[in-house]
């Protein structure tokens, strides 16, 4: 029978691997639900990437820039999840309103109802750094 610090390292390893799988599973279980197909045969994932595609003209190299400067709170391991998630529904309103080009207004809404409310202190502590003005978002910020 194991003894001592051994026996401790070996319990303390065994519900770190653990715990590390049950983070993984969590995670990738959640990546494999957004990439069902929903009824009409397209899953969310496949509906975002197509609002990108179809407004990727649409987009300004200075709208692209505030969409970096939006998700910079990220962190890098998965900014690229969320600047993907951010634009599609950008996209999306874009599509839906039938606009020519992405502008400031359409990017702050679409990450507005794209991310969380916890997420959103970070946005309006970046607009207001930016002079932006926040007022006409108040009833989407809750």
């Amino acid at each position: 029978m194991l003894e001592g610090w051994f026996a401790w390292f070996i319990v303390f390893w065994t519900l770190f691997l653990i715990g590390m799988f049950a983070i993984g599973g969590y995670f990738m279980f959640r990546k494999f639900l957004k990439r069902l197909p929903k009824e009409d045969g397209m899953s969310i994932l496949d509906w975002q990437d197509h609002y990108i595609k179809e407004t990727k003209y649409m987009w300004s190299p200075e709208q692209k820039q505030l969409l970096e400067e939006l998700v910079e709170p990220v962190p890098e391991l998965f900014r690229d999840v969320a600047r993907d998630k951010i634009a599609g529904k950008i996209g999306e309103l874009a599509l839906r309103e039938k606009v020519k080009t992405i502008d400031q207004d359409l990017i702050i809404r679409g990450y507005i109802i794209a991310t969380p409310k916890r997420d959103h202190k970070f946005l309006v502590k970046k607009l207001n750094q930016k002079n932006i003005d926040t007022a006409p978002y108040k009833q989407l910020l809750g």
